[in-house]
């Protein structure tokens, strides 16, 4: 399969419509261990990137300049917080497909992985610190895993999914060692991130978007 800018922009919306379904979930997951927002923050997010790429003329933007229009409304519109992690994550998928007027599977791989690195390393998290990281490292790895073991890009997102959705479960028995959780120690047992939660609703819909055969919302509900 080959993936043009068009495609992305399917994708975008598919993510934003995602979000924006599960926008109270996500809030009241937040409003556990945190200020209640994350929700709204990645509804804004996610609607102004998926609007912006959709303002793209395909004929003339790359995947690239995608995936970059991507990054900076998302952090126009989401300026602390999640906000610089996406960006980066869309700007490191855009500069891993520069110059490609259409994505490969392996071209679409690569800048997934960019994606799961760019925000580790902008947030500088590691996994077991009850962040999205739970979700996206986990994720990427096990779709990296899953490519080079020759799986095609449909089951290597399939995996990348379940590892997701496993590393977000995780996080329910963890304590935060970043962001505003961190200082409730010991409360925030019991409590799933709404970060990796918000992540796998993504990773989801990136998993669903190459499957070339249908659509499908899947809650989260850890």
């Amino acid at each position: 399969m080959t993936i043009a800018t068009e495609d992305l922009q399917r994708l975008f919306a598919l993510i934003a419509g995602d979000i924006a379904a599960q926008r109270d979930h996500l809030c009241a997951l937040d409003g556990a261990i945190g200020d209640g927002d994350h929700g709204l923050a990645m509804d804004a997010g996610c609607a102004a990137a998926a609007k912006a790429v959709a303002a793209l003329d395909p004929a003339q933007a790359a995947p690239a300049a995608a995936f970059n229009a991507a990054a900076k409304a998302f952090l126009n519109a989401v300026g602390a917080s999640s906000g610089p992690l996406y960006a980066t994550a869309f700007m490191r998928a855009g500069a891993a497909v520069r110059d490609r007027t259409e994505l490969s599977d392996d071209d679409f791989m690569r800048a997934f992985s960019a994606m799961a690195q760019g925000i580790q390393e902008r947030g500088k998290a590691e996994p077991g610190e009850k962040t999205m990281v739970d979700a996206w490292r986990p994720a990427a790895d096990a779709a990296l895993h899953a490519w080079a073991e020759g799986m095609a890009l449909p089951q290597s997102l399939d995996m990348a999914e379940r590892a997701a959705r496993d590393g977000c479960a995780a996080t329910r028995d963890m304590t935060a060692a970043k962001g505003r959780a961190s200082r409730l120690g010991e409360r925030v047992i019991g409590h799933i991130d709404p970060g990796a939660a918000s992540a796998v609703i993504i990773i989801a819909a990136i998993a669903k978007f190459v499957q070339h055969d249908g659509y499908l919302i899947i809650p989260v509900d850890m």
